[in-house]
């Protein structure tokens, strides 16, 4: 007991020697989170300059079904800039979309190889994509070397943008929750659609046709922004090249109706949105938008139980209306009055 008793003490004498020793020049320093819109604003500037300064090699005319390369222009007369296909009537096509986010508009830029044929997913669907990342940076400037002796002065070096590849996926196995990703996923692969119905070949492969294919250039507040991830360094704009080949849909609230039919306005994009703002895919106004609400229409039902028939989930193309008659029209959400069942 004795013994017990002496290094209890010691150990604790210890732990508050350490602690009054400690000083500011040993403390750990935190970094402050810098500000949103000051660093959307350092992204934008270069992000623009890699859209003048870069371009697409796109020799083959089924480009869009391999690998994107990317260049730095070295002869503006046969390479044109990426920005050159800014709202281009024609494929390749640069378009610009706005997201509100972290109080701020970020403008995001995409580059569409090819839209695809078959279906879009919605925000918080999965996919099934190959992609290749890519970070920018900015090397360090050098200022000019004076002539010494027979030595010639030699001139400063400006600082250069350059994408350095952090990954890439050629063969994907399995889908992408677009919940679980950077913003900009979510963001993007909405506007592109997949391909035509897969083959399934002899050696167990798929092949895929007319996919969605394209480019994203994301500022780093709709990627990992301050906590990086992996070698990416914090605050970095992020490049992706990507293919998107099928879409998986969810229920992310588990009602028996896919969340991609409950998006009311159709826009495909469903989403939280601050207390008191009006939430088109909300529909009784409870502030827990469809895809999410286990009781869409607020009636004290679940809409899973509005919609089992005999004690089957029904699916939510063969659901009657008050009327007893199935509505053709099943792009948006239907709602069902429990006085109907």
């Amino acid at each position: 007991m004795n013994k017990f008793r002496y290094y209890f003490i010691l150990i604790i004498t210890s732990l508050a020697l350490f602690s009054c020793s400690k000083d500011d020049n040993n403390s750990i320093e935190e970094v402050p989170l810098r500000d949103f819109q000051e660093q959307f604003t350092t992204d934008s500037i270069a992000i623009k300059e890699y859209l003048e300064t870069y371009y697409i090699d796109i020799e083959d005319p089924n480009f869009a079904d391999n690998d994107v390369i990317i260049k730095k222009i070295t002869n503006s007369t046969t390479q044109p800039s990426i920005m050159s296909y800014l709202n281009n009537s024609t494929f390749p096509k640069l378009l610009k979309k706005n997201v509100e986010l972290h109080g701020i508009t970020y403008e995001l830029y995409y580059l569409v190889l090819r839209e695809g044929t078959g279906e879009k997913p919605c925000n918080v669907d999965e996919v099934l994509t190959s992609y290749k990342g890519e970070y920018l940076y900015r090397t360090v400037a050098k200022d000019a070397v004076p002539a010494s002796g027979d030595t010639p002065a030699q001139p400063a070096v400006p600082s250069e943008l350059l994408a350095n590849q952090f990954e890439e996926l050629k063969y994907p196995q399995s889908f992408f929750d677009l919940t679980g990703v950077v913003t900009g996923w979510s963001e993007v692969f909405p506007e592109f659609k997949t391909g035509d119905t897969p083959v399934s070949n002899a050696d167990g492969t798929v092949s895929y046709s007319n996919f969605g294919a394209g480019v994203m250039f994301l500022p780093s507040g709709l990627a990992y922004y301050s906590s990086g991830q992996g070698s990416i360094p914090s605050y970095s704009p992020l490049v992706f090249s990507f293919k998107l080949y099928a879409v998986k849909r969810s229920d992310l609230d588990n009602d028996g109706i896919p969340s991609y039919l409950e998006d009311v306005d159709g826009d495909n994009y469903m989403r939280r949105l601050a207390t008191g703002v009006e939430n088109p895919d909300d529909s009784d106004g409870d502030g827990i938008p469809n895809y999410l609400d286990i009781d869409d229409d607020g009636d004290k039902f679940t809409t899973r139980s509005e919609i089992t028939i005999n004690g089957v989930v029904t699916p939510f193309a063969s659901i009657p209306d008050c009327s007893g008659n199935i509505p053709t029209d099943t792009s948006k959400k239907k709602h069902l009055d429990s006085a109907c069942h």
